[in-house]
Order: structure tokens, then sequence, then C-alpha cells
């Protein structure tokens, strides 16, 4: 046994074995021998499949239930009713007025004037799902627009800037799937076209036709995968096959049932003289059929028969495989099944809440990492320099030293849980405890402290003013004092 344990410790430790071991997955075994990936860059699969699967996410999007209850949730989970800032100026008064005149301004954001900057937020969450990206192009505009900022947002698609675009300019610089880099691999500017590719209703100059549009102009919204990546890729990709191969299976399983059902019985005849009661003409093949009509009797002549349809059923597995595909869908599309499906039979708290946090934390990565940082800072900073520009603020010094009055905070929107109120009873705990601040704490609902406090101060001056009494005042309701850890006193006072 000594001998053995030895032998067997040589073996565990390390060696080639080992190594072995760790590469199998680069072995050309015989389960392995068809697997044979191209060793290409991400970049020259986008450029080459970016197309089709643009079109392909796009159809299925429209088309499948799943796929657009997915993207719906995407969007709604990512921006909800929208990122807002919160400016971190020192001076109150000053602060207050570019809060107030970016609150206005929002409004305007739109260059089509269909929605505010928040439902441009929610557009490019969606096209983020379906395309993988958005192009965002900064509009200045003309004081005699009438403006309170001259500055406004359009929206491209990703059919826009072609992905076979790719040549070389000289000089170092190149275009690479409609981007234009410098030698250094900086961008320089987009080349967008003038007519989107598939709108038939939009006449104008030829298709390929490509406006040169500078990088300080445009902002490209997407999720870098790899390293190197330009374009986007997306979000609902890994799950297009499935949802397209479910739903033929559907659609043919409904259609199965369909004809199944029309067919209530067949009626066997020896050698009739006399069409039966309901029978319609005879075809040019002899056969015939009768209909049937609720509270009908129907009277059969010797040596007939009737016989009444016995369809197969689908099985019990049907619910079962339908349930492990839309589980890969959803594992697929980075959401939880009950958003992709809307289903929560077989949920509870523990499971939705397990789900959820784990969920959030992805969402979070995207809003910080992605709409905030490659679409709201950009808009902000280009926003408050048009603003000052324009005449609509007047922040001393600002040509010197932006960073001071750029300085901002993107707040999220607010999380509803499963149970809020034990999720605020925990708030509320740790902020006694002093693990948490007020700040914070209002910062994830999705509101500003400032604004809340004000609104309280209000809400508390004008019951004063009115004599109004309340079993909580109104300046009590932050705090440990928001929710009592007894039942309240049902007498009255």
């Amino acid at each position: 046994m000594g001998i053995l344990d030895a032998f067997r410790r040589r073996r565990a430790g390390g060696g080639p074995e080992a190594v072995r071991a760790r590469l199998e997955g680069a072995m050309a075994k015989r389960r392995l021998r068809g697997w044979q990936p191209p060793l290409e860059n991400i970049n020259s699969l986008v450029a080459s499949g970016g197309p089709r699967l643009l079109a392909r996410a796009r159809e299925l999007v429209v088309s499948n239930g799943y796929a657009a209850n997915a993207c719906e949730a995407f969007a709604a989970n990512l921006v909800g009713d929208g990122i807002k800032p919160s400016s971190l100026i020192e001076d109150a008064e000053v602060r207050d007025r570019v809060q107030r005149l970016w609150l206005a301004w929002t409004d305007e954001a739109d260059a089509d004037g269909l929605t505010d900057l928040y439902g441009l937020q929610a557009m490019v969450a969606r096209e983020m799902f379906v395309a993988g990206e958005c192009f965002v192009r900064l509009r200045p505009r003309r004081a005699e627009d009438g403006l309170l900022v001259p500055l406004q947002l359009q929206l491209l698609q990703s059919e826009m800037l072609p992905f076979e675009k790719t040549e070389d300019l000289g000089g170092g610089r190149r275009i690479r799937c409609g981007i234009e880099f410098d030698a250094i691999g900086r961008r320089l500017a987009y080349h967008f076209r003038r007519r989107h590719p598939g709108d038939s209703t939009d006449r104008g100059s030829p298709i390929p036709e490509t406006v040169r549009v500078p990088a300080s102009e445009v902002l490209h919204v997407y999720r870098p995968i790899d390293a190197g990546q330009i374009r986007g890729l997306p979000q609902v990709a890994p799950a297009m096959v499935r949802l397209f191969l479910l739903d033929q299976y559907d659609d043919a399983e409904l259609d199965r049932k369909k004809t199944a059902a029309m067919f209530a019985g067949f009626i066997t005849k020896t050698a009739p003289e006399e069409a039966l009661l309901g029978e319609t003409q005879v075809a040019d093949d002899g056969s015939a059929t009768a209909s049937l009509e609720p509270g009908t009797l129907q009277v059969l002549l010797p040596g007939e028969d009737v016989k009444f349809s016995a369809p197969a059923d689908v099985g019990g597995g049907y619910e079962a495989f339908q349930y492990r595909t839309l589980l890969g869908v959803s594992a697929s599309l980075g959401l939880p099944y009950h958003l992709v499906t809307g289903d929560v039979r077989q949920a509870n708290y523990s499971s939705l809440r397990a789900e959820l946090v784990e969920f959030r934390r992805r969402v979070e990565q995207l809003q910080h990492g992605v709409i905030a940082h490659q679409l709201c800072r950009p808009i902000w900073a280009r926003w408050m320099e048009a603003a000052v520009l324009g005449g609509s603020l007047d922040l001393p010094g600002y040509a010197s030293a932006p960073a001071r009055w750029r300085a901002v905070q993107w707040i999220p929107p607010r999380w509803d849980w499963v149970d809020p109120l034990k999720d605020i009873q925990a708030q509320v705990l740790a902020i006694d405890a002093g693990l948490l601040s007020r700040r914070k704490a209002v910062e994830a609902t999705g509101y500003d402290i400032e604004e809340i406090d004000r609104e309280n101060a209000a809400d508390a001056a004008r019951a004063a003013d009115l004599g109004l009494g309340y079993r909580t005042k109104p300046s009590e309701t932050q705090g440990a004092r928001a929710t009592p850890d007894h039942a309240p006193d049902t007498e009255q006072e």
C-alpha cells in the first residue's frame, strides 16, 4: 500500500499528465475531431456576419413574444425611468440652478421631438439589446431655434454605419467597419449613410453615399466584450437560434392540434343511396363531409357506423421540454426566467430574491460601465459647455477649470424588491448603526437626497402652518422612526 500511495501522490502532484488533463480541450480526440473553430478576431466575425445577424435580431424581437418581452424587461431594468444626474457643485444656489436648467432641457433633448432625454435612454437600451450598439449624434443648435440650451440629441441605428466600409486612407488613417481611425488607433470620424438601407419610403440620394461625421460629435454606446472590439454584438444573439426554432415548434404544435380538432368524426357507409343529414355535395373523388351543430341528433342508416376522432395528445413531456428550453434562453439572454416568460408559478420569495440579486449586479455593471460612462457623462459635459456658451448658465472660471463645474453623480433608477418592508427595515437599522448613510439610502431609491430634504421641509412647514398633526411628523419620515418596531397605539391621544 505504501508503494501505491507514493505512486498516486506522484501522479497527482503535476507533471506531463496533469498538464495534458488541463489541455484536454485542445486535443484532437475522436469526440473533438469535428470541433475546428476558426481563429478569427471578433471584428472579423462582426464584419462578415453583422448585417445578417442584425436583420435576424430585429425580425425576432418584432415577431417573437419571448424576445419582445425580454427586450422590454432589459430596457426597464437597465434605465427604468431614467439615470439622472446629481450635481456635486459646492455652491448650493448654483447647484440648484444647474439642476433646474437640466430638468427643463430634458424635454427638448430629442431632435425628433418624440420623447424626452430619459425616453432616449430607454431607446438606447432597446437598441443595445437588439443591435448591440446605438449611435447618438450631438446636434448643436442656433440661438434662433429658441431652445433653453442650444443642443439636441439624434439617435442613429446600427444600420446607418456600414459594416462593409473598410479601406485605407493613407497617412496611417484607415476605415474599419465604417469607423475612421488614426495611426495610433484613436477614433477620428464615423462614415454614416445618408439614408437607412432598409427604408423604402425615404427616396433620396443613393444608399451607398456616406457622410463623414467627426468623432467628437458622435457617442458610440455598446458593451465591449473583447479587447479591441470596435462594433457591438446584439444582446439577443446567444439565444436567437433557440428562440427561432422554439417558435417554429410551437407553431407546428398549434397547427397540429388545430387540424386534429377540426375533424370530429368519420362516417363509414357501405353503399348509401341518399345523402346523410347535413352532408354537403360530393367532391370529385367521391368523398363528402357532414357538419355538426350543437343539439343535433343524427340517425344512421343500416350498415353505417360513426367513429369519433381521438387525436393523439401532445404528451406530458411538452411542457417540461418547453420549460428547459426557455431556461436555456433566459441564461443566454442574461435575464431571469420570470422576466422572459412572465411565469412565476415555481418561484418563491427566496428564489426570486436570489435571482434578482445576481441579475441586478449585472445590470449595475452596465449602468455604470456603459450607460453612465459612454452616454450620460459626455452628454452632461457637452450640455454644460453649450449652456455656458449660450448664456443659459453663468459659471465663473468655467473655461479655465471645467472639471470643477462638471462634477456629477449619476443615480440609477430604484429597485423594487419582493418584500419592501423587510428591505426598508434593514436600511433603517443600517443607518442607525452607522453602517449606511442617508444619502446612499436615498440614492438607492433613485432620488436626490437634497430634493427629498427640501420636499420634507416644505411638507413639515405646510403642516405646521395649517395646524395639522400626524402620528409621525413629516420631519420624522426618515431614520429609525420611519419604521416603528412595535405596533402603534390605536387609542387617540
